[in-house]
């Protein structure tokens, strides 16, 4: 019973704590005078407290610190309630069936981008704001926005902190991490707007876009997303998703004036050189779809940088292009940005330690017997006991992240009328938290592909371990509730 009040102590803290963030959307909702939208974002307010209240009232009175067991449950369980919470705007406001508004919401918390909306522009301003909160939000991570408002030291809130899929302490402390990860956030955000607005984007439109692209969420206010956009402002989003990409660890080195340290940083170098050669590499497989190299190039680069950054921000009809071109964004998705970044996929952490990983085994096959050499990861030298701990880590995840990506390409393949190949990107869209599209996602599509997209997300964004550990939970008879 203490691990279950603990779970619920916590999990219910989180909801508060959103429910009082979500508060401030409704400013928009006033500027643009939205009184129905006042109505139901109280509402979400309102049952965010309440259940959370409730959660806080079955957890009263245990003062012990959340183990990595109990911070599995809890980031699932949060993320799992925020998202059925925040479903209420999309259901009341725009008359959404249920499932499609479940599945907007988690797709926004998710920094996913896939949307069951067709006409972005047509929005209130309120739903419009609502999406990009959830990405923004989303994009640093709820438990993060929980740890800077209640300000509570301690090794649980290290415990926490990780199980939203982060690992780097960029200051000494926890709560001095996630402080400066948030005004890190907040400058990045300011400067995108004042960015695509000089550039000519009108100012609702780049308040939405800067944050939704830098938090690699991809929800756009354009019914085309970027495409009528001029070339200036497609040039200036693609620096703001790699910015989102790139982790808050090396940001902060970065801000801080040690540039060197930030370029030599392994996931910042691999993220420059996969946009650079998948830039040039995608526009080349796509000279069939365009009458010269520098038109290719022109959609094929935004294409790219949107998918290895996550962000989801579409300017051409992917649908039409080559199956092998798709296959390269399909990839890029997968490998997705750097650890401890707003990105998705399995992250260049993990793809860099397979690649390590492989070239030292190949090494070690054809060096003298009981002959040994030194594992340099990231400027680290590493034992060969902590090398294939790194490795067998990278690889256990990832089989697993690819296991679910196969699970969903079947679901989809039997529930949808997509070709393999469209079937394949749409997946890996979703489980990379990406949200670009070949036209398969929509509202039309049947309950059990909006299920398994659904699950692909939610997988995607938490990596897999919390939700098999808070489904043991419920399934097991040794359940910690």
């Amino acid at each position: 019973m203490k691990d279950g009040k603990i779970i619920f102590r916590d999990t219910g803290a989180i909801l508060i704590v959103v429910g009082v963030a979500t508060f401030f959307v409704n400013i928009v909702s006033l500027i643009f005078g939205e009184y129905e939208g006042i109505k139901w974002i109280m509402a979400t307010v309102a049952t965010f407290i309440l259940v959370g209240g409730f959660f806080r009232l079955v957890g009263r009175g245990e003062k012990g610190e959340p183990k990595i067991k109990h911070a599995m449950v809890i980031a699932a369980l949060s993320w799992f309630f925020i998202s059925l919470i925040s479903s209420i705007p999309f259901y009341f406001i725009e008359h959404m069936d249920f499932l499609s508004s479940f599945f907007e919401s988690v797709a926004g918390w998710t920094g996913t981008g896939l949307t069951m909306i067709t006409h972005e522009s047509g929005l209130t301003y309120t739903i419009q704001f609502w999406r990009t909160f959830t990405q923004w939000v989303g994009g640093v991570g709820v438990i993060v926005l929980t740890l800077i408002i209640l300000a509570r030291p301690g090794t649980g809130s290290f415990t926490l902190y990780r199980s939203e899929a982060r690992e780097d302490k960029i200051r000494p402390s926890i709560m001095s991490t996630v402080k400066s990860i948030w005004w890190i956030f907040l400058l990045y955000t300011a400067i995108a707007i004042i960015l695509l607005f000089v550039a000519g984007m009108p100012l609702w439109e780049a308040i939405n876009h800067a944050m939704t692209g830098l938090s690699t969420g991809g929800f756009s206010v354009k019914d085309d997303s970027m495409a009528s956009y001029g070339a200036v402002i497609q040039i200036l989003l693609i620096p703001v998703m790699v910015a989102g990409a790139i982790s808050f660890a090396a940001h902060y080195d970065l801000l801080n004036g040690k540039i060197k340290k930030f370029f030599k940083d392994a996931q910042t170098q691999a993220l420059l050189l996969l946009v650079f050669s998948g830039m040039i590499i995608l526009a080349l497989l796509n000279m069939d779809s365009y009458s010269t190299f520098m038109q290719s190039f022109k959609y094929s680069a935004f294409q790219f940088a949107s998918a290895l950054t996550c962000t989801g921000f579409q300017t051409a009809n992917i649908a039409s292009w080559a199956p092998s071109a798709k296959m390269i964004l399909s990839f890029a998705m997968v490998v997705g940005g750097a650890a401890g970044s707003t990105a998705g996929g399995i992250k260049l952490f993990r793809m860099i330690l397979l690649a390590k990983g492989t070239g030292w085994r190949i090494r070690e096959l054809f060096l003298p017997p009981n002959s040994s050499f030194s594992h340099k990861l990231g400027g680290k030298t590493l034992s060969d006991k902590e090398a294939m701990e790194e490795v067998n880590e990278a690889a256990i995840m990832s089989f697993m992240w690819m296991i679910l990506l196969f699970v969903g390409i079947i679901v989809l393949l039997l529930t949808t009328s997509g070709t393999l190949d469209n079937v394949i990107f749409e997946v890996c869209s979703a489980q990379g938290n990406v949200g670009l599209s070949t036209g398969i996602t929509s509202a039309g599509m049947s309950p059990a592909a909006k299920v398994m997209l659904i699950i692909n997300m939610w997988v995607g964004r938490l990596e897999i371990i919390p939700i098999l550990v808070f489904l043991r939970s419920i399934i097991s008879g040794h359940s910690i509730f």
